[in-house]
């Protein structure tokens, strides 16, 4: 079953649907300035937060094909790693969200790259904010800012950030930078986030697990925290507003204890009305050979733990809207739904073609 291209068009429609799920308080932002919008988070957050009637201005680099809802203004600008004129696009703006970075390129990079589109970028932008009177910034950072890809406890703000890799590095540069610009902020650090379009490893492994071969998973019990793209935008919206969020940093993951890598085998395909399929190989004769085919710290993020506790966001009054299972499940199942309405009926028999008869 194709989950990505088909899921992908209906993406913005589910969440537009579902709407920003935000707590009775704080002003709503008269104008929200959104970059990376053309993303694969950016376009969720539009089709939500238009849905919800708030006007936003779609800061990308190219023109979005397809393009974003009607009354979405479109603003062009430089790649990040040029200057860029942050001043006139923030003209009328009182909110940013800033999605806009490398997550995975895909292929290694030099560390001074990402520092360029993390810290420099990031900290211009802020310092502009902060001139422009920005009454809050969200700055969307990652879970590689605070951990590498593996974990022996569940992580919480009170650890110490420590990242392992150039992205989280620049990432966590790129959080002191907004700290330090003197514009009221607010950090996020997602940890991966899976939904319709999503890309990168975790994309990777969803497609393993939709496939129709049996896969060699039964012994990989390693828990792993993920976030469903609905939570991602009802956490944004929630830090957009509750005002004592800002000056805060929170780690954002779906509730509850995440379930085993196998688990997340057999809930997508249960979801599709298959058997799991999941088979035992030894976990570390399998791991020779996707050792050797995996990038980087591949393997790690497949076999290791990454547990994520999001209480000090529950704490301050976010209401995730599901746990991963009932996440991945939904996903799934919206999916197949689409296929379902989209493909077209079985054509009717030519008129001049002689027809089988009963008996």
């Amino acid at each position: 079953m194709p989950l990505y291209p088909a899921a992908a068009a209906v993406a913005a429609y589910l969440l537009s649907r579902l709407g920003p799920r935000s707590p009775a308080r704080g002003k709503k932002p008269n104008r929200v300035l959104v970059t990376g919008a053309s993303g694969f988070l950016g376009r969720a957050v539009i089709a939500a937060f238009a849905a919800e009637g708030y006007t936003i201005r779609a800061a990308v680099r190219r023109p979005p094909v397809p393009p974003f809802p009607a009354g979405v203004e479109v603003v062009q600008h430089l790649d990040l790693t040029h200057a860029i004129n942050w001043p006139t696009l923030l003209k009328g703006v009182d909110t940013i969200i800033h999605l806009a970075g490398v997550e995975s390129s895909g292929r290694e990079r030099s560390p001074d790259y990402y520092d360029r589109i993390h810290r420099w970028a990031t900290g211009r932008l802020a310092i502009a904010a902060a001139q422009s009177g920005i009454r809050h910034f969200v700055y969307v950072s990652s879970i590689r800012a605070q951990s590498g890809p593996v974990a022996d406890h569940a992580l919480t703000e009170r650890d110490e950030a420590a990242p392992t890799d150039a992205i989280g590095r620049s990432k966590l540069a790129a959080e002191a930078a907004v700290r330090s610009a003197g514009v009221p902020f607010t950090i996020l650090r997602p940890v991966p986030i899976y939904g319709p379009g999503m890309k990168g490893s975790i994309a990777r492994l969803f497609r393993a697990a939709v496939s129709r071969w049996p896969l060699p998973a039964k012994d990989f019990l390693n828990r792993r925290s993920f976030l469903g793209l609905d939570n991602f935008v009802s956490a944004l919206s929630f830090v957009l507003a509750a005002p004592a969020a800002r000056g805060q940093t929170y780690l954002v993951a779906d509730p509850g204890i995440p379930p085993a890598l196998c688990d997340v085998i057999r809930t997508l395909r249960q979801a599709q009305g298959r058997r799991p399929l999941i088979v035992r190989v030894p976990k570390a004769y399998f791991g020779i050979a996707l050792r050797m085919t995996l990038h980087g710290d591949e393997w790690r993020r497949l076999s290791g733990n990454l547990r994520v506790n999001p209480a000090k966001l529950i704490a301050a009054g976010w209401h995730p809207l599901h746990d991963t299972r009932a996440g991945l499940a939904m996903m799934v199942q919206k999916a197949e739904a689409l296929v379902r309405a989209v493909t077209p009926p079985a054509a009717p028999p030519a008129l001049d073609r002689p027809q089988p008869q009963p008996g």
